[in-house]
């Protein structure tokens, strides 16, 4: 992630025909959000400060959020910004070494008949 803000307001909001993901750290933000044209601005608190991926995932729980058009907005953040997995190194075959000389069993010289 680009930075390590934490943030302890999270939603959606409709802006143009298109609903997205909202941080603050202020409730207050409704207000900025409204005065720039947004309809349908769902704003929630969390109890802690955490990382834009950690609200979103808290937020997607909450019933205000159930609706279809808060959860496609939530999970195309999610895909967008979640933590990609580290493709793995590719495992590298054995070193080919020089095959080994068999040796043939030899009955012991000195061993009685």
């Amino acid at each position: 992630m680009a930075t390590d803000k934490l943030f302890n307001v999270f939603g959606v909001s409709k802006l143009n025909g298109e609903y997205k993901v909202r941080f603050a750290t202020d409730i207050m933000r409704i207000k900025v959000l409204a005065k720039h044209g947004h309809e349908d601005v769902r704003l929630a608190e969390v109890a802690t400060a955490v990382t834009k991926i950690e609200g979103v995932k808290q937020i997607a729980m909450l019933p205000d959020f159930q609706d279809a058009a808060a959860q496609s907005a939530i999970a195309e953040y999610l895909d967008q910004h979640a933590p990609k997995a580290k493709k793995a190194a590719p495992v590298k075959a054995p070193a080919k070494t020089a095959p080994k000389k068999a040796v043939k069993a030899v009955e012991n010289e000195d061993a009685p008949f």
